[in-house]
């Protein structure tokens, strides 16, 4: 990461600047005392303030602006004070501050394996000996490969560890997550290292094997490998296709009914499977599953004015006990997820919706019994084929091959260097002698002939 940010300096300089300005006191983002679990946090910052500011100060998009505050959270200027994991922005009630100028990238401080090894014993130490799955590996990495200094590197985590305990709870709080948020993004390139070489690999040929198999399947469906049926609206002015294959179309086509056949998420991706496997699911009485699926769609990719409406919604519909729609979930996803609501956000309900998601894909469950339903194959018995668009037999001999372009070239040439000799021209004879050269003249070549014959200045 240091390497990045000495390559693009000039860039990083522009960065602090909008930092510098969020934190003006009078037009940056607004900071106040908020309370964390128990503790006072002083000068801390919503993420809904930080996407305001930033979409108000250069006049862009709420996309745009909650991807500019993700990329500052990513790159360390401004760090979370709850969900340490996730270097991103949520447009929410989610508590943030700003990172020291001493932790900014800038500094250029060298990212060494000892500070990290330090910083992971003074954890362990507060911990006592509970760490993050990553950060545990990582721990018994470095206490294997510098095994020769460990003691040095106890005695100063034990030494900052009875120095930070001096501080005051929310001064501790502080420093305890700008280091942690420091950490995350300039861990060193040792541990990154590790992890790709422990990441499983896939033999070439069990690739190979699914892009093939793949190519296959979706042959027929892609666009640019085969014809679509009845024609190509942007070639013959049919729009029949376009009417076959609406999103509600009452009767689907049979390659649009092949394609739910592929996987699950094919199926849901299209509103008219949708439909049908929304029927299926009455019969079977659960049809709460795929409502459930449908609410987590609306609140990610809704607007995020009625976000906090929504979530609740769905809770009091989905969740809640006694609910009117009640969802059958595992008890650790209901815990993250009723948890996670306290502060909703778009991504909140992304447990449970992968749950039942997983829940009606399996094919002991819902999607397997549905393609064996009679739901399903009265649909494909239902699909129709459209035949393929012909071109009438009397407009086929009607059509004519239109003049090259190089000839059209040559012959404006002749004409110009004629007419630079020559009295002024008489456009009915030009047009008859190109016409009795056994070529139809398009309409666009005439105009092209009155616009020059009649705008440009006569030569004597």
């Amino acid at each position: 990461m240091s390497v990045v940010f000495m390559t693009c300096f000039p860039a990083v300089c522009k960065v602090e600047s909008v930092m510098l300005e969020m934190q003006d006191p009078k037009t940056g983002v607004k900071s106040q005392p908020q309370r964390l679990v128990i503790t006072t946090i002083p000068h801390a910052i919503t993420g809904e303030d930080i996407v305001a500011w930033l979409t108000n100060r250069y006049s862009i998009e709420a996309e745009e602006a909650w991807a500019l505050g993700t990329m500052l959270v990513a790159f360390g200027y401004i760090y979370p004070l709850q969900d340490h994991k996730r270097l991103v922005i949520k447009p929410d009630a989610s508590l943030y501050r700003f990172q020291t100028p001493y932790f900014w990238p800038a500094q250029q401080w060298p990212v060494e394996d000892t500070d990290y090894a330090i910083y992971l014993a003074k954890r362990n130490i507060r911990k006592k000996g509970i760490l993050a799955l990553y950060e545990q590996v990582q721990y018994n990495s470095l206490h294997k490969w510098m095994n020769h200094k460990w003691d040095f590197i106890v005695m100063q985590a034990k030494e900052q560890y009875r120095a930070g305990k001096e501080r005051k709870k929310p001064d501790r709080v502080v420093f305890d997550c700008q280091e942690r948020a420091y950490w995350v993004v300039h861990r060193p390139p040792m541990i990154f290292t590790q992890q790709s070489i422990m990441r499983p690999r896939v033999k070439s040929s069990v690739s190979i094997g699914a892009l093939v198999k793949y190519s296959v399947t979706y042959n027929k469906h892609d666009p640019f490998l085969a014809p679509c049926l009845p024609s190509n609206p942007w070639v013959t002015d049919d729009v029949t296709y376009w009417f076959l294959n609406m999103a509600n179309v009452g009767i689907p086509t049979k390659m649009r009914v092949e394609r739910w056949t592929f996987s699950f998420g094919e199926l849901l991706s299209d509103p008219r499977g949708r439909d049908d496997f929304r029927l299926f699911l009455k019969k079977e009485f659960s049809g709460e599953n795929l409502a459930f699926w449908e609410a987590c769609e609306d609140l990610k990719w809704g607007t995020a004015a009625t976000m906090n409406d929504k979530a609740q919604q769905v809770y009091k519909t989905f969740l809640t006990r006694g609910a009117p729609r009640w969802i059958n979930i595992d008890g650790k996803t209901m815990e993250v997820t009723v948890k996670g609501l306290k502060h909703p956000h778009r991504y909140v309900l992304d447990a449970a919706q992968t749950h039942i998601f997983m829940l009606m894909k399996k094919v002991r469950f819902f999607f397997g019994r549905y393609l064996k339903s009679p739901v399903f194959k009265d649909t494909q018995k239902m699909a129709i084929c459209p035949d393929q668009h012909m071109f009438r037999s009397a407009n086929a001999r009607k059509r004519r091959p239109s003049i090259s372009p190089i000839i059209v070239r040559q012959l404006e040439q002749e004409e110009r260097a004629r007419m630079a000799t020559s009295g002024p021209v008489d456009i009915t004879q030009v047009m008859s002698k190109l016409s009795n050269k056994g070529k139809e003249v398009p309409p666009w070549i005439t105009y092209i002939y009155v616009l020059t014959y009649t705008t440009l200045p006569k030569v004597a």
